[in-house]
């Protein structure tokens, strides 16, 4: 069996994760687990389920390291997984680790490694360029982060639901239901209210 892996490191509405489809597709894959989780979170669930669904023989394949995994640790324990499970892992289009024999080929899994250093490396360099953004705009008064919540921005339809909320006619969770927001979003607009 060969399964694609595809990750993206937001949900769906925001992020097109079909480029990574169609090429997994393209390169042989029958299933395709997609992930909308960033590169260093230590729990992927959809990875988790397609290495216990995998077995030996069976063969992995990605389009890039960063795909995987955005932390070395984590490439390590990826690679430590493929040989443990016998499985093939592919990067398509530069690195192969093929694990189905039981052993690697030393070169190969340094390859990997060292890929998943730069992958880390990028991370690092991603990051610190969005603080060192977001350090400048502050320098130049621009506000960082949401907007302060006033009493002046509570919707029309909370204001109009709220008093039934007072007197005992609605609970919180029917306040959310008539209002569609959040019951988060209701405690915010209740505390601004009665503060």
């Amino acid at each position: 069996m060969i399964y694609g892996y595809a990750r993206c490191s937001t949900n769906e509405t925001k992020q097109d994760i079909n480029r990574q489809v169609r090429e997994l597709k393209a390169a042989g894959a029958e299933e395709i687990f997609l992930e909308y989780e960033h590169g260093d979170s230590k729990v992927k669930a959809q990875q988790s389920q397609m290495f216990a669904q995998a077995q030996a023989g069976d063969t992995i394949i990605t389009l890039e390291v960063p795909r995987l995994a955005r932390s070395t640790q984590q490439l390590c324990e990826i690679i430590d997984r493929v040989r443990e499970r016998r499985l093939c892992l592919v990067i398509v289009g530069s690195i192969t680790l093929d694990c189905r024999e039981g052993r690697a080929d030393p070169m190969s899994e340094a390859f990997l490694q060292m890929a998943g250093v730069f992958s880390q490396l990028e991370l690092a360099m991603i990051r610190a360029r969005v603080r060192s953004g977001m350090a400048n705009a502050k320098a130049k008064g621009k506000q960082i982060g949401r907007p302060q919540v006033t009493k002046d921005h509570v919707p029309a339809i909370f204001l109009r639901h709220y008093p039934a909320y007072k007197t005992g006619h609605l609970n919180i969770s029917e306040l959310s239901r008539v209002c569609d927001l959040s019951r988060t979003t209701i405690y915010k607009y209740i505390s601004l209210l009665e503060a």
